[in-house]
């Protein structure tokens, strides 16, 4: 089924000159490309304060559905041989959900009671810059190693359905990842990729923030691609998103004494296009 969607969207896609994206008299070639799909929790633990209640988000939450999965991706490749590559990223991610909770959630200072609404709001989108450099001398393979780095962009709030209580924290920084990617030929169209960014940081500075909060990142993915004459392509990808963090913040929300621990792991299934 999904080979034959991808058959069908391929087709229906015009022909492209390749002159007009990626001439090789040009010393940059642009790549542009999209994903689209649903994602998943496998699971995901928060808890803020060191009183705080240690919230499974999925069953405890309302988050055990599927989200909305999108995902857009431009990718200059610089130089005549064409083997660094600069790549910018945007992920949105901002899942939402209502319920009534079984048990009083205790989340910082403030206790949610049992038994009434509570709207949740797990919002993290991030941007992000990557370099990386492709080792393969082959213009059809790709073994590319690099750096990234991504900014962070926390939002979550739990809001009683009354106005009563409202607890959000936000949070923005730079977060440093080490990048890798790798491309296949099969056969004459077909190909398959492999790619993954992430890093782990027990450390301030590395963590991107100023307290020793250990945190950690991983994105990777594995896609199963068609090719078409013309420099479009089309893919089914499988994906992971994970990480968190564990520690306590020298920059404390007034509502709690600092403590956050938050890990979250993520699947994501998607069919994406690129125009190269």
């Amino acid at each position: 089924m999904w080979s034959a969607l991808l058959s069908l969207a391929l087709a229906a896609t015009p022909d492209v000159d390749d002159s007009m994206l990626q001439s090789t008299e040009r010393p940059v070639a642009v790549r542009l490309s999209a994903e689209v799909g649903f994602l998943g929790a496998i699971s995901h633990t928060l808890q803020v304060g060191s009183d705080g209640t240690d919230v499974r988000i999925p069953k405890e939450l309302g988050q055990d559905v599927l989200y909305p999965f999108v995902r857009f991706q431009t990718d200059l490749d610089v130089g005549r041989a064409r083997r660094h590559t600069v790549a910018f990223l945007y992920q949105p991610l901002d899942l939402r959900s209502t319920v009534a909770p079984s048990a009083p959630l205790q989340v910082g200072d403030v206790t949610f009671p049992s038994g009434r609404g509570l709207d949740f709001r797990y919002g993290f989108s991030f941007w992000r810059t990557s370099w990386l450099y492709d080792l393969a001398a082959d213009p059809d393979r790709e073994v590319a190693l690099g750096l990234g780095l991504q900014i962070r962009n926390a939002n979550i709030v739990y809001s009683a359905l009354d106005g009563s209580r409202v607890v959000a924290s936000r949070n923005i920084g730079p977060v440093p990842l080490l990048a890798g990617r790798a491309r296949q030929p099969l056969g004459a169209d077909g190909w398959v990729g492999v790619e993954m960014q992430g890093f782990w940081a027990p450390i301030r500075l590395l963590n991107g923030s100023g307290s020793d909060v250990e945190g950690a990142i991983a994105d990777g993915s594995v896609k199963l691609g068609l090719s078409r004459p013309g420099g479009v392509d089309g893919w089914l990808a499988l994906r992971y998103i994970g990480g968190g963090a564990v520690g306590t913040s020298s920059n404390a929300d007034p509502f709690t004494d600092g403590y956050t621990k938050n890990w979250l792991h993520f699947a994501a299934l998607s069919i994406g296009a690129g125009l190269r």
